[in-house]
């Protein structure tokens, strides 16, 4: 290319071959501002000291105890003979008999947590610790637990006691006067029967052999039912409260999101400016919009719990509230959005304002407002699980009831996975719906 071709080309586009130093250096700018952000952010918020000091070997602790449950015994050596001890509450119901407990003789008894290789056997005057190659032994005749030899690293001697910890499989505690063992399994105890049905402790096959022809458990109750009925009323489990609770939280953000919709709706119209041509209205509704949806739902649902007291009615109220705002606000936006053409061709013709807007207004805007509303709709089912937490009923409030006691976090687990579903399920539902609305494709 000549110079005089580059020179003219230069005079006709500047803003190409002259560009501003903003438009030059912003993005490195941007960059740079961005990286010194977050170095601020990290000493604002002192970052580094709150990660070292963080109890990371909890979160082993508590993803364990969420895909498991312990099991312990205890034996006293101290009485005239040696027998398994089991807490009242125990897992393996009110007569348990596992096959990783042995009796040797009526005074040696062998405990597996994971088959031989991680075991003790003891009596009253000692006793033999195993942990795969290596294996150790602990005499009481001083009174004390003494360790013969050294002591492995998983081992750990103390004045009273002594601990063999086998990390997720459990630990053995072992005394002059007692031994105490705590396994850990995979699973979830009990969650189809609890110890007090008879269908406890039977096989799956045996389940299914006495529901389909066996003679009934209670009698005048078949076997269908009463296995129904002994899952519904699972005591560990709570299978019946905990389904109630996740119903009342789909029915509250269903009845929160369409009392929302159908109050929004309205309203919008007389929002919008280019319907309502009121400035002092389009403000005021607007504005009322902002503070109805600037109230976080959480706040909302505080207010309503103490107004109407615990329960779906404080929950319902609370989502109904923010979403008058959300979907106002959406609803007017997308109204002052529209092509103008249809309703004066329908004004032209003198029909009445009503169908002004029903013919050239609704049908542009109401496929996004309908996707708009079932979006807020999956989001709200999210939200209800949450304001239920602080006393607005749903499975929230089941779910804070069981974190709080911080040993249930099996049935945490639980009640997170219906959640998970219900919204993947809702999810899906919602995508379907909006696809054949507004005819995009399903994601």
């Amino acid at each position: 290319m000549s110079t005089d071709a580059t020179l003219s080309l230069r005079e006709r586009y500047p803003d190409v071959f002259r560009r501003s130093p903003l438009k030059r250096f912003g993005a490195p700018l941007m960059l740079a501002g961005a990286v010194l952000y977050c170095i601020y952010a990290a000493w604002f918020f002192s970052l580094p000291a709150v990660i070292s000091e963080a109890h990371w070997e909890r979160v082993g602790i508590y993803l364990s105890q969420w895909i498991s449950y312990d099991v312990q015994v205890a034996f006293r050596l101290d009485k005239p003979t040696i027998e398994p001890q089991y807490p009242n509450n125990s897992q393996l119901g009110p007569h348990p008999h596992p096959a990783w407990i042995t009796a040797e003789t009526q005074d040696k008894w062998t405990v597996e947590l994971a088959g031989p290789e991680r075991a003790i056997t003891f009596s009253k005057l000692g006793a033999h610790v195993s942990n795969g190659a290596e294996s150790v032994d602990v005499t009481f005749q001083t009174g004390k637990p003494i360790v013969i030899g050294t002591a492995p690293n998983w081992l750990r001697a103390y004045d009273e006691e002594v601990v063999a910890d086998y990390g997720f499989g459990g630990e053995i505690r072992v005394a002059a006067d007692r031994v105490k063992i705590r396994k850990r399994e995979l699973g979830w105890a009990n969650f189809i029967f609890d110890t007090t049905s008879p269908f406890f402790d039977r096989s799956p096959s045996e389940v299914l052999s006495l529901i389909a022809s066996g003679p009934d458990l209670v009698a005048g109750t078949p076997n269908w039912q009463l296995a129904l009925d002994n899952f519904w009323n699972n005591q560990d489990w709570q299978h019946g409260d905990v389904y109630i609770k996740l119903l009342q939280t789909l029915v509250m953000a269903f009845l929160g999101t369409l009392l929302g919709a159908l109050v929004a709706f309205p309203l919008a119209f007389l929002a919008a400016r280019n319907i309502t041509p009121n400035g002092g209205l389009n403000w005021g509704l607007k504005r009322f919009f902002d503070f109805m949806r600037s109230v976080d739902m959480l706040i909302w649902a505080l207010f309503f719990t103490r107004a109407f007291g615990p329960g779906p009615l404080a929950g319902s109220a609370a989502i109904f509230f923010t979403e008058t705002g959300t979907l106002g606000k959406i609803y007017s936006e997308g109204l002052e959005n529209i092509d103008d053409k249809p309703r004066e061709g329908i004004s032209s013709t003198g029909a009445h304002e009503v169908l002004v807007q029903r013919y050239g207004v609704v049908p542009q805007v109401l496929p996004v407002m309908l996707s708009q509303t079932l979006y807020q709709w999956e989001s709200n089912t999210r939200s209800a699980s949450i304001i239920g937490a602080v006393g607005a009923g749903g499975i929230g409030l089941k779910l804070w009831e069981a974190m709080r006691t911080n040993s249930n976090w099996a049935n945490v687990f639980y009640m997170v996975l219906l959640i998970l579903m219900v919204v993947f399920t809702f999810d899906a539902i919602s995508n379907a719906l909006r696809s054949r609305l507004i005819g995009t494709a399903r994601h």
